[in-house]
């Protein structure tokens, strides 16, 4: 097998994740309102392919993908038309067209659209003193022929944009709902008054949102990126969905007008445009139709609420485990300890994606307030929270935080706290990494790591980071901190070459990496050296994966397995058991990277030693629990593919995200 077989197509394994994540609504096991929810994260991830990816393939690539990705397009739509629609209906909640309303609920849905949505609509036609109205990305909007009775031989188009400023279906009975789409269509008469509407179609587009111009010589990364925002709501078109049956005269119209290709266009004969608009539907109060709700726990270390955080991290560190553990009981709770305590002189942070409700920037800018040093990295090109980033770093400067917006050519994706505290005579580091944000929401939904430590060669490392990003450092030699671009790729490199030794020598020797994606070749011809030098080799990867598992000489000893659940896997964990005889006494990383070339190469991260036994421990039992896992697993094909694990024993196979909870409630 020649080097470029011996590599998976991203984009064709990236299809292959979004299939088992379409899965979890197609499995009859997954509670009806979350089945519609996981329609909507399939949806969601396609449209974000679309705008991040769809732009740039050239037309081959383009109707290759289309032709894989037809199939679970038509699966989605003939789950929802054939399978949720009449589940919610034997559930009393019945999601209805227009003709199929009473007299009384036509007149309130004509009331509501009357009162409500009347005035906010703008039509705007197209004729020859009107241009083609722009449409913005993701935007649902009304195609219409219209005609003049007074001029037979007048005909012009139209578009509505369907308002988002409304709950997208509108309840006017129990149990009884109706999409505003239909109340608009059949209330088109009054919008166009007068005229004869010919022709009405439902349709979406979607542009490209790929436009990133910062480079080494730009002297403004704030106004570039706000540029490049600017820029993106412009940038071409790569899609167009709609609905129904229309005439095909208004296709070509459109595809004309938008400059589109036939197989940019796609039709949703039985399905929604936008599957999240169920949100008001899926918030109904019938927990029977959800998942059993989940309440993180405090982490042992931290249950008690009077417990000085800084004398319980000096104690010994802290691993937390979330959404299982609290995030508000411990990330939040070092935050608001440090803000809180006249001893902390120092509050360094990186955010890449926090969200503008956060608690956490309220009580940076308290810190701020009370005169203490606070400095917060605010990565602005967080695809897709640039402009909430840009007002956090907006209101964190008017408070007087000292915000720095990174190294300039490369994006910060570290997840990084440091506190620096006056004790006595000396000043005593204490620092958080993560493996996810700093984002209160994500931390109930994502599965991520975090440990707390006060180690003096943890500490040094990230202070030294942190002169990095802030002062540009050009310190390279980390003692504990695995950096990248620096040498994290060199290391890891190096780990995974000892084990290649080890297996050789006949000495102990597993790799364990748990990680959202990979496409790093490097790694990736490492990996297969090891395989073949009988080193077991176990990947646990949520996203899609280029390296080919289980090929004769080439992988035999590699797995890769994913996991799909209530729960985005978002940890990234690495093991290496580097001749230990006993398998948990081996190496363990958590971080911010996956194993992807532009985490090792365009991206400053940054991944931390577990160190205290029994936190490797518990963390080599979770990775082997997962590796375990008949009820969420799937495994990778070495043609791509995935094959869904069967449960030897349905009734009592909780499944990990399941059975991590359990767990967690056995530990608190």
């Amino acid at each position: 097998m020649n080097k470029k077989e011996s590599f998976l197509n991203r984009d064709v394994s990236w299809l292959e994740f979004n299939a088992r994540v379409l899965h979890e609504a197609l499995d009859e096991r997954t509670p009806l309102f979350e089945r519609a929810r996981f329609l909507g994260i399939f949806q969601s991830n396609l449209d974000e392919y679309f705008m991040k990816r769809m732009g740039s393939l050239y037309s081959g690539a383009r109707i290759d993908f289309r032709n894989r990705l037809m199939p679970l397009l038509e699966q989605a739509h003939h789950c929802f038309h054939h399978q949720i629609l009449r589940l919610l209906k034997k559930e009393k909640i019945e999601l209805l067209y227009w003709n199929e309303l009473t007299n009384e609920e036509r007149e309130r849905a004509t009331a509501f659209f009357v009162s409500n949505i009347f005035p906010v609509l703008t039509p705007l036609s197209h004729d020859s003193g009107h241009p083609f109205p722009f449409l913005s990305n993701l935007s649902i909007s009304l195609g219409v022929f219209l005609k003049n009775p007074l001029n037979k031989d007048e005909e012009f188009f139209a578009r509505v944009k369907v308002p988002t400023y409304f709950p997208q279906w509108i309840r006017l009975n129990e149990g009884r709902y109706i999409s505003i789409i239909e109340i608009i269509i059949a209330n088109l008469g009054d919008v166009f008054h007068g005229m004869q509407i010919k022709e009405i179609m439902t349709f979406r587009v979607t542009r490209n949102t790929n436009i990133d111009h910062v480079d080494d010589e730009t002297d403004d990364l704030l106004e570039q990126i706000s540029e490049d925002l600017k820029e993106r709501k412009f940038g071409d078109l790569v899609r167009l969905e709609y609905l129904g049956n229309p005439n095909p005269r208004m296709i070509a119209f459109l595809r004309e007008e938008l400059q589109l290709d036939e197989d940019q266009v796609y039709e949703i004969k039985d399905g929604l445009l936008e599957y999240a608009s169920l949100k008001p539907i899926l918030d109904i109060n019938r927990p029977d139709l959800k998942f059993e709700p989940w309440i993180p726990v405090p982490p042992p270390a931290l249950s008690d609420p009077e417990r000085d955080i800084f004398q319980a991290i000096k104690q010994h560190d802290i691993l937390v485990h979330h959404p299982y553990e609290s995030f508000t009981g411990s990330v939040e709770r070092f935050i608001r300890a440090a803000v809180n305590d006249p001893r902390v002189i120092t509050i360094k942070m990186t955010l890449y994606r926090v969200g503008a409700d956060s608690p956490l920037i309220p009580l940076l800018i308290k810190a701020s307030e009370l005169g203490k040093h606070v400095v917060c990295l605010v990565e602005l090109k967080a695809r897709f929270d640039e402009e909430k980033n840009i007002l956090v770093a907006q209101r964190l400067e008017d408070a007087g935080v000292h915000v720095v917006y990174g190294v300039v050519g490369l994006k910060t994706h570290c997840k990084l706290t440091l506190i620096v505290r006056q004790e006595g005579d000396e000043v005593r580091c204490y620092s958080h990494i993560g493996t996810g944000n700093y984002h209160a929401t994500t931390a109930r939904l994502y599965t991520d790591f975090g440990l707390f430590t006060c180690k003096k060669e943890i500490t040094n490392d990230i202070v030294n980071l942190f002169h990095f990003l802030t002062g540009k450092s050009t310190k390279k030699d980390y003692k504990k901190l695995l950096v990248a671009p620096l040498a994290m790729k060199d290391v890891f490199l190096k780990k995974i070459n000892h084990e290649t030794a080890h297996a050789k020598k006949g000495l102990p020797a597993r790799i364990i990496a748990k990680i959202n994606s990979m496409d790093e070749r490097d790694l990736s011809f490492a990996l297969y050296e090891a395989s073949q030098a009988g080193v077991k080799v176990d990947l646990i990867i949520r996203g899609f994966c280029c390296l080919r598992p289980g090929v004769k000489n080439l992988s035999e000893n590699i797995r890769v397995i994913s996991i799909i659940g209530r729960f985005l896997e978002h940890s990234r964990v690495f093991y290496f058991q580097n001749g230990a005889k006993k398998e948990e006494d081996g190496d363990i990383f958590i971080g911010s990277s996956d194993w992807m070339s532009r985490s090792l190469t365009r991206r400053v991260e940054a991944i931390a030693p577990v160190e205290e036994a029994s936190q490797k421990a518990r963390i080599f039992e979770i990775l082997n629990l997962m590796i375990n896992d008949h009820r969420q697993g799937w495994d990778m094909q070495n043609d791509g593919t995935y094959l869904k694990r069967k449960s030897n024993n349905p009734k009592k196979d909780l499944g990990i995200h399941n059975l991590l909870m359990q767990k967690a409630k056995q530990r608190a």
